[in-house]
């Protein structure tokens, strides 16, 4: 039998694992060059970087709808405090410094989470799907991610309207699993951030034209059977693209999946390795 980490030994060994974690993030944020993003605008930036938008309310394998609505909740909390942000040159925007301890106190409810490879359910679950939100903008923009996680090895659920590539997600937890974004540029960028009701809705904007599109998607994508179970395999690459002269600059691989499939793999194709 494996030995156990200290973390795992009892409920208050993880609590104290966790504490620890947290107030290490802490003392290294003041180590960080060029600071935090905090300044807000109440109007918008003159110019649109990229606007992207996903459902609230999606049925995820098994899991109980009851933890969707509360996800709406919690989304509807955090977008105020990302509204507005300015991420000007030299600085450092993080979820997390942001948004605050989601915890029952500040209203926040029972929502999904995923921990050692399966779903589960915590105070302030959902929060995933607004690092989604915007990561998925960051990739169409000059700003550079400095922090991301993601549960890369797992392929949890099946599609479900899907419109960005498997593989391009993230995963944060309070705050020590953050996600950061750096801008390197010389142009300042501004989050606007807002629940419509139905939708998690977002804008990127800029105080100057971006001079890139950036194009992202998947290619090679295919099940296959190991021995141990089926895999969901592909990769995601972003190309860059002048927008003056429309030549490709730069093409990047952001992602090369293998994910285990967690879901009832019934009618997908899967290839024998």
């Amino acid at each position: 039998m494996a030995r156990k980490l200290f973390c795992q030994i009892s409920p208050l060994t993880y609590r104290l694992s966790t504490a620890r974690c947290i107030a290490t993030r802490w003392l290294r944020d003041c180590f960080v060059p060029g600071g935090f993003a905090r300044s807000r605008s109440a109007g918008s930036l003159p110019h649109l970087v990229y606007r992207h938008r996903s459902l609230i309310r999606r049925q995820l394998g098994n899991t109980e709808m009851h933890l969707q609505e509360n996800k709406a909740v919690n989304l509807a909390l955090a977008a105020p405090r990302l509204d507005g942000v300015c991420i000007r040159p030299g600085e450092t925007f993080s979820f997390w410094r942001l948004v605050g301890a989601p915890t029952a106190r500040r209203g926040y409810r029972e929502g999904l989470t995923i921990a050692a490879g399966a779903t589960s359910s915590g105070i302030g679950g959902g929060m995933c799907q607004m690092t989604n939100l915007l990561h998925w903008m960051v990739l169409h923009s000059g700003l550079e991610v400095t922090e991301r996680h993601h549960h890369d090895g797992l392929d949890l659920f099946p599609d479900f309207g899907r419109v960005v590539p498997f593989g391009t997600g993230t995963s944060v937890v309070y705050n020590y699993l953050d996600y950061r974004v750096r801008n390197s540029t010389d142009r300042t960028y501004q989050l606007r951030v807002w629940v419509d009701g139905t939708h998690l809705c977002g804008e990127l904007r800029a105080d100057a034209p971006e001079p890139y599109a950036y194009h992202i998607a998947a290619e090679n994508e295919y099940f296959s059977r190991e021995s141990d179970g089926i895999y969901r395999n592909g990769q995601v690459y972003r190309r860059q693209v002048d927008r003056r002269t429309g030549d490709t600059v730069a093409c990047t691989r952001i992602q090369e999946n293998h994910a285990r499939v967690c879901y009832d793999t019934a009618g997908l194709t899967v290839i024998e390795r």
